[in-house]
């Protein structure tokens, strides 16, 4: 038994009208169609936003962690200068500073010679002298402002 139309109805209606009680299939198509598209769009927006992260992976450990970090501070605070910054840091190579000065650190340390340690007392077998005064002590005269106070 169908339905009779209201008299004043059009009687030629879209297929997507539904008759009371049925199930509306556009709403759900809409629905998954809309939860696609979010979906979608978020794993497109986060991974243009690390971008910056991924292409400083082929620099220097400091430079990358600057970049990272960068990167995080745009996504928390949505300020995208960061994110403008975090990608220009890491297109650009930074000079690597840090080889040359450990080999300078190293050099030294091999030519400084190691200093000598006193024996202890108990390796001499002996108490250590006690120690004497290499200067003399010469008697200071108060200031003024000692005087008066």
């Amino acid at each position: 038994m169908e339905p009779k139309l209201h008299p004043l109805a059009s009687h030629d209606l879209p297929s997507f009208i539904t008759a009371p009680g049925q199930t509306d299939t556009l709403l759900g198509i809409t629905a998954a169609f809309l939860v696609l598209i979010v979906i979608s769009l978020g794993v497109l927006y986060l991974n243009l936003h690390s971008l910056p992260e991924r292409m400083s992976h082929r620099t220097s450990q400091a430079q990358a962690g600057l970049v990272a970090v960068l990167g995080l501070l745009a996504l928390f605070t949505h300020n995208q200068i960061f994110w403008v910054m975090a990608l220009l840091l890491a297109f650009i190579r930074l000079p690597d500073f840090e080889t040359p000065l450990q080999s300078i650190s190293d050099s030294l340390r091999r030519l400084i010679p190691a200093p000598e340690q006193p024996p202890s007392a108990a390796q001499a077998g002996t108490a250590l002298p006690e120690a004497t005064p290499t200067a003399a002590v010469i008697p200071v005269a108060p200031t003024d402002e000692q005087r008066e106070g």
